[in-house]
């Protein structure tokens, strides 16, 4: 296969269910893009039928290829596997849910040709569109996180921890060759990386369907919240093996 435009990148643990319809999904879109693509499904140790069902799509999805871990890791490990291991121009990861359909690329495309590096989706950014909304208390939660993240570590971006980011061939090569975490608080070292390697970062708004199966418990919040802390230190106290800024 010839290098892609676009790779997808679909981190998976215990997907099962949700998978199949998702990877429909994406292959109606991509099959009629003009550009060229690959999808790359990340399973994260999975127990129940994901590797299964991948490996029967792959004989009816064109450039559908699987990374099988046989152990668990965390999102943030796999996501980063994932960044390194694809072939594309540009690298997106979304969430095996769907939450955000993969149409949602084109809005990214304009930025591409402007010389931003990572293109964010938001669901806080004007225009972004959630059906349905969270529940009450997850959105205190996620402003009151949201605000703490600035305060850490990357002022400015409104909504760091939506699962549709996408990045160029070399700020994946080089933000993910460098990120250590493995869970819930990977969203947030990457943009921090990414403002430390001096890469152009732009935020757009998203429609965003919230998944009432999700399985993201409320310690995921405060376990993001811990290891925006890590980061911070580990910043200041040069762990990071930063190469030279763009």
């Amino acid at each position: 296969m010839s290098k892609p435009f676009l790779s997808v990148i679909i981190p998976a643990y215990n997907e099962a269910k949700r998978l199949p319809l998702t990877l429909i999904d994406i292959d109606k879109y991509l099959s009629s893009a003009e550009f060229s693509s690959e999808i790359l499904v990340v399973s994260d140790g999975s127990s129940d039928e994901t590797v299964d069902i991948v490996r029967r799509f792959q004989g009816i999805i064109k450039n559908l290829r699987l990374v099988d871990n046989k152990e668990n890791h965390g999102k943030g490990w796999v996501v980063r596997q994932g960044m390194r291991d694809a072939k594309g121009n540009w690298r997106l990861f979304t969430d095996a849910d769907n939450s955000t359909s993969v149409d949602q690329v084109e809005k990214m495309i304009p930025f591409f040709k402007e010389g931003y590096d990572v293109i964010i989706g938001s669901r806080a950014a004007r225009g972004a569109k959630l059906h349905p909304p969270q529940p009450w208390y997850r959105q205190i939660l996620g402003k009151g996180g949201n605000l703490f993240i600035q305060l850490f570590a990357v002022r400015g971006i409104w909504d760091t921890q939506c699962g549709f980011k996408c990045f160029s061939e070399e700020s994946a090569e080089k933000i993910f060759s460098i990120a250590k975490i493995d869970r819930w608080g990977f969203d947030v070292e990457a943009l921090v990386l990414a403002r430390e390697l001096g890469y152009k970062i732009k935020e757009i708004p998203v429609m965003w369907v919230n998944d009432t199966r999700s399985t993201v418990g409320m310690g995921a919040y405060f376990s993001t919240l811990l290891e925006v802390v890590k980061i911070r230190w580990w910043l200041l106290n040069k762990r990071y093996t930063l190469p030279a800024k763009k």
